[in-house]
Formats: C-alpha cells, sequence, structure tokens
C-alpha cells in the first residue's frame, strides 16, 4: 500500500492542476464509508435464516434415499462455495477501497504519505484471503489466480471490450473497460481490465489517466497473473510522463518482485533507455 501510494502521488502530482471530479472533501470520503458499511451490513444479513429448511430426501428405498442425501449435499456445496466467492470479493473490494480513502484521507490533512502501512482486510482477518502469515512478502513469480464464479454477463462485457481494444479502437475499449469495472466490482478480471484500460488509454494518448489504470491493475492484486505486466506498464508510463526517479524505481520493482517474468527483462531495458543509474 505504501508503494502504491507513493506512485499514485507522483502521478497525481505530474497532472498540474487536478481536474474537478478528482477533488474529494472529507464529506465525500465519509460517503464512501458509509457505502461500505451497508456493504458490510449485506453481508451480515446472510448469516440469517430465511425460513426453517425443507430439503427433499424422500425416497422408496435405502439407495433413493442415499442418493437424495447426496445430491442434497451437492447443492448445499455450490451454494457454499458461491457465497464464498461473493464474500471474497467483497472483501477484497472494500480492502481496497479502504486503502484508497486512507491514502485521500491523510493527503486532504497534509500528512506523510510515507507513513501508511499496510490496509486491514475489511472484516480482520481471515481465511479467505490470498496470503497467509507465514507466505513471503516478494514472490518470485505471479501466482496463477483462480477467476472462480462470475456474474452473468460478466465474461462477454469483458471479452467485447478486449476486442474493442484489440481492433484498435481505443475510446470504446477505454468506456467499456471502465463500465465493466462500475458494473462488476470486485471482479476476478478486474485486475487485467485495469490493464487493459490503460492501454487503451495509452492508444488514446492519455498517458497520466492509463497511468492510474496500471496502478489500480497492480494493486488490486500485485501477485496476480498480470501483475508483472500492469507494473512495468506504470513505470514505462512514469517515464513518458518524464518522471524518471519515480518511473526508475518502479521499473526496478518489477525486476525484484518478478524476476523470472518476461517483463523483467523489458523493465531492464527501459531502465536503460531512461538512463537509470
Amino acid at each position: 500500500m505504501r508503494f502504491a501510494g507513493w506512485v499514485l502521488a507522483a502521478v497525481v502530482a505530474t497532472a498540474g492542476v487536478a481536474q474537478a471530479q478528482d477533488q474529494q472533501t472529507l464529506a465525500d470520503i465519509r460517503q464512501e464509508l458509509t457505502v461500505l458499511h451497508v456493504e458490510v451490513q449485506r453481508l451480515k444479513r446472510e448469516f440469517s435464516t430465511t425460513g426453517s429448511p425443507a430439503p427433499n430426501l424422500s425416497g422408496n428405498s435405502v439407495l433413493e434415499r442415499v442418493d437424495a442425501i447426496e445430491a442434497e449435499l451437492q447443492r448445499l456445496t455450490r451454494q457454499t462455495e458461491q457465497l464464498n466467492q461473493r464474500v471474497q470479493n467483497i472483501v477484497t473490494d472494500g480492502t481496497n477501497r479502504i486503502g484508497d480513502l486512507e491514502f485521500r484521507l491523510v493527503e486532504l490533512e497534509g500528512g506523510d504519505l510515507s507513513t501508511l502501512g499496510e490496509t486491514t482486510t475489511l472484516g480482520g482477518d481471515t481465511d479467505i484471503t490470498a496470503a497467509s502469515p507465514s507466505a513471503p512478502a516478494i514472490p518470485t513469480a505471479p501466482a496463477a489466480t483462480d477467476q472462480g464464479e462470475l456474474a452473468i454477463g460478466e465474461q462477454a462485457d469483458f471479452d467485447t471490450a478486449a476486442q474493442a481494444l484489440a481492433d484498435g479502437n481505443f475510446q470504446a475499449a477505454a468506456d467499456q473497460f471502465a463500465q465493466f469495472d462500475t458494473s462488476y466490482p470486485g471482479s476476478p478480471l478486474a485486475p487485467e481490465a485495469n490493464l487493459k484500460r490503460g492501454q487503451a488509454l495509452e492508444g488514446l494518448g492519455d498517458t497520466r489517466e492509463a497511468a492510474r489504470a496500471f496502478l489500480a491493475s497492480f494493486t488490486g492484486d500485485s501477485e496476480g497473473a498480470v501483475a508483472p505486466e500492469a507494473l512495468f506498464e506504470l513505470g514505462a508510463a512514469l517515464g513518458r510522463l518524464g518522471q524518471t526517479d519515480q518511473a526508475c524505481i518502479t521499473l526496478s520493482e518489477v525486476g525484484v518482485r518478478f524476476p523470472t517474468s518476461a517483463n523483467a527483462s523489458q523493465a531492464t531495458q527501459e531502465m536503460a533507455s531512461l538512463g537509470c543509474s
């Protein structure tokens, strides 16, 4: 979080005078915290029963009843997995939002951004988090992520936006990926969607917003499959924005965090072209 906050500060500093939509007050942040509180309350309602259970375990023989019990167990297992994925998505999205709010609060109050620590997981430490306390802080390679359960139309919307990007229709791709992020908060596809949105914005020549999108991709899953590419693209974008020192530091992180990835060699070449020491 500290690394992500520092880089985001560098991106914002490059813009000069911020746009009106980037100006947030404490009231805006309080409103966002209220939204998060509502999401937590909705999760709590999942633990309330809706009536008496009425599983269909009828049968004319012992074997038929055993088959009915097995089918009911399979149904309950599927529902449990779906609910677990839903809770995990909300926790991940909520934790990222809280971290962003902490950064903006410190920024608004003129505090020291370097003092920001790791954001506490929404709802406390749980078994559904991606990393355990004994896990290493710096992965040697990006871990493959399980996409889990997707909402109806989620994959189709992602594919449509990705096709627009592949066709060189950068404006449509940027708009569609932005809409995807709004329509499917906490989506397992969000890191890749933000990465591709950044690439579309780069195609439009909006390097500053592209850098924001690359940062969102990396912070959304800093150990995921697209994390090395997102971090590399962020460093390269900072270089194009004239933030050479920040670009060199960011690009060097690619080799440190993901030494075996293909983006590590790209980052080395980009550092050489920037004259990084």
